[in-house]
């Protein structure tokens, strides 16, 4: 018996932009689940883009190695505590922007994504070609690393509000892909 209601596709211009990004972002099946959620909270938002605190609230949400980065504590529960306010609080400020990359170039393949963000993917790719395991498996905590290198990134403004220095916390995470 077929359904009386039709299938209707999303009509909201972020759902369009978002649509595929996780798909399109090259970081392979174990951080799709990262993007796909990063994509919801875009949708729900009512966002344009995913941007790097999008990114870095998936990354949290999914992998344990990226919460471990952030040590024994409250902190992870700060962070969780301060993103779900994005679209009460502190996120209000970023409704209508853009998450810029600045000079660096865009990467056109992660489409759905900010300039930044898009940046971040490729950084994340590289990081993991860099580490010389074996292939090319680009885990959590690479993009996290790369989240949390650039000062612009929302990301970065998440992780300094919790008292977390991102310099810190990329030599950790340097310091455990080395080891």
């Amino acid at each position: 018996m077929r359904s009386r209601i039709p299938r209707q596709q999303a009509q909201w211009p972020q759902a369009q932009a978002a649509r595929g990004a996780d798909d399109d972002a090259g970081l392979g099946a174990e951080l799709a689940e990262v993007v796909a959620g990063a994509r919801r909270r875009v949708v729900r938002g009512g966002d344009r883009h995913i941007d790097t605190a999008h990114l870095l609230h998936s990354l949290l949400e999914s992998d344990p190695e990226v919460r471990a980065a952030f040590g024994e504590g409250a902190t992870v529960a700060r962070l969780f505590g301060y993103l779900v306010q994005r679209s009460i609080g502190y996120g209000l400020r970023w409704q209508g922007s853009v998450e810029d990359s600045g000079g660096l170039p865009v990467v056109e393949e992660a489409t759905g994504f900010s300039p930044l963000a898009a940046v971040c993917v490729a950084r994340a790719r590289e990081r993991a070609v860099r580490r010389g395991d074996g292939g090319v498996r680009v885990r959590g905590t690479d993009l996290l690393a790369a989240l949390v290198s650039d000062p612009r990134a929302r990301a970065v403004e998440v992780v300094r509000w919790v008292g977390v220095e991102p310099g810190e916390l990329v030599g950790r995470l340097e310091g455990s892909a080395a080891g």
